[in-house]
């Protein structure tokens, strides 16, 4: 410390124990997963073309090493890496740098394994250094001892392609973190599938050919993007790209609503749902040089109190592109997991996720589509309708829809289908439907779902010829109407197939 006539204050040096500091780095909260994209993030940044995980099983001499082909780094370089703290995250940085602490190798290797080595080569000549957390647990002055070269059993572990001239090898050994008690080749299999998962939704941005990417290999298997937008699939409502925010705050927004379900087949469905499950991964999606932070959250937006993860809004997912320059203002954590958006940025942010929670909300519950058959945007005629009343909320089924007007129209049996209509719409079982969904996470099948053809056409003839034959509709109204009237609109091809000539039937 200066005194203020440039003099050092009278003090001690108080470097912290090697072993207690590491052991509580160990404790910050990674998973495998979300540690290798620490380092994949590493890789990007040397400007690696291919990154290679590889998972080994042997019980407890298990191994994962990640490689790429970067520019490397030599031997000064390789030792400012291991050292931890060499880097201060507030210096500038290039614009495709992925980092910002300089602690990201090391707190995420060690919170998987006790040993960590990083060989690196750069230009034809190779450096190799590493932290073996048992030795230093075992030095009583709690001394920084970083290791030079692999140990014996692990140089054959860190062969890199051959004919490559630069690149780096990270590999994690003894993996106590991961290789617990009761931990099997099967739980080690269902590890690697995780970890694919994250990274194909980490760096989607990356892998999807669009712009500047990367070839990711996970035990020699290329990773598929995982787009949480659902970008190609032309039912998807997106937004424009737009700016918000003023001066250094300012950031790229993009809106997006998802299709309804029943505009989706079953494997769609099940991949869009992404790793949390449709209702967890609904919010806004955070990205820093197109690495996704932050996969789903409502940042704690809302109005009196922050808005929850619910199913009405489970279509919408906002996307917000940050320069890797507001780290600090964004409050961007260690692990790059986390985020918190500035103050003068939440009023336009909760505009923007208000009208997409609107939007989505509205598709959820009316399934308002582009009908291709139809050719233009309607909205598509529900059977029920939802209506705030003086005694609370109440449903009740649209007496104007196709498949019911004709039957109250009817002389002598209207008042009874009236009847009828109130007693259903009075015992609607909506506590025990929203229970079974929240217990199975599972909704009521609706649409004729899982319905053959032949069924479906039955109860569509029946309405198609009412009609008309009674309310005198041309054939081509007629299937039009069935277009936009739920639950047709879900069968377009049987619609466009009924016959136009219908007097003989």
């Amino acid at each position: 410390m200066q005194q203020s006539n440039g003099e050092r204050a009278p003090g001690r040096n108080a470097p912290p124990r090697a072993d207690a500091m590491v052991e509580a780095l160990r404790g910050l909260g990674y998973t495998t997963a979300t540690a290798l994209a620490d380092l994949v993030d590493n890789s990007i940044s040397a400007g690696a073309g291919q990154v290679e995980i590889r998972f080994n099983w042997s019980g407890v001499d298990s191994w994962i090493s990640i490689a790429d082909d970067g520019r490397g780094m030599d031997s000064a370089e390789l030792f400012s890496a291991m050292r931890l703290g060499d880097r201060n995250p507030l210096d500038t940085r290039g614009a495709s740098d992925l980092g910002r602490f300089g602690m990201g190798l090391k707190t995420a290797s060690f919170s998987q394994s006790r040993r960590l080595t990083v060989s690196s080569t750069k230009d034809g000549q190779s450096s190799c250094l590493r932290w073996d957390l048992d030795v230093l647990a075992s030095d009583p002055n709690g001394e920084w001892h970083l290791l030079d070269g692999p140990e014996a059993s692990s140089e054959a572990r860190l062969v890199q392609p051959p004919g490559q001239l630069s690149g780096t090898v990270v590999l994690w050994e003894n993996l106590d973190r991961i290789v617990t008690e009761g931990f099997t080749g099967t739980h080690f299999l269902d590890l690697i599938d995780e970890v694919e998962r994250h990274l194909a939704m980490i760096y989607h941005r990356f892998l999807d050919g669009s712009g500047p990417g990367i070839r990711l290999i996970l035990n020699g298997k290329r990773v598929k993007p995982w787009d949480p937008f659902l970008s190609s699939n032309p039912a998807t409502w997106r937004s424009p790209e737009s700016g918000i925010g003023e001066g250094g705050l300012r950031i790229t927004t993009q809106a997006f609503v998802l299709p309804h379900k029943d505009r989706l087949n079953e494997k769609a469905y099940a991949e869009a749902g992404g790793t949390e499950g449709w209702s967890s991964q609904q919010g806004f999606y955070i990205y820093r040089s197109r690495r996704l932070l932050v996969a789903g959250s409502w940042l704690g937006l809302g109005r009196g109190r922050s808005w929850s993860k619910d199913e009405a809004h489970r279509l919408a997912r906002i996307r917000l592109d940050l320069p890797n320059d507001l780290d600090a203002q964004w409050k961007i954590d260690i692990r790059k997991s986390s985020a918190h958006p500035p103050a003068a940025l939440r009023p336009q942010l909760y505009r923007l996720a208000e009208d997409a929670r609107d939007r989505a909300r509205k598709v959820f519950l009316h399934r308002a589509h582009s009908n291709s058959s139809l050719g233009r945007r309607e909205e598509v005629v529900p059977v029920w309708q939802s209506r705030e009343t003086a005694t609370g909320r109440r449903y009740r089924v649209d007496r104007t829809h196709a498949a019911v007007k004709d039957l109250l129209d009817e002389t002598g049996i209207g008042t009874k289908v009236e009847a009828m209509l109130r007693v259903l719409e009075e015992t609607i079982p909506v506590q025990r439907i929203w229970l079974e969904a929240a217990e199975s996470g599972e909704h009521a099948k609706g649409g004729f779902t899982g319905e053959p053809d032949e069924s479906v056409r039955e109860v569509l003839y029946v309405i198609y010829r009412g009609l008309v034959k009674k309310k005198g509709m041309s054939p081509s109204m007629a299937k039009r109407q069935l277009l936009r009237t739920e639950p047709f609109d879900l069968h377009p091809e049987l619609v466009k197939n009924l016959p136009d000539n219908i007097s003989k039937d």
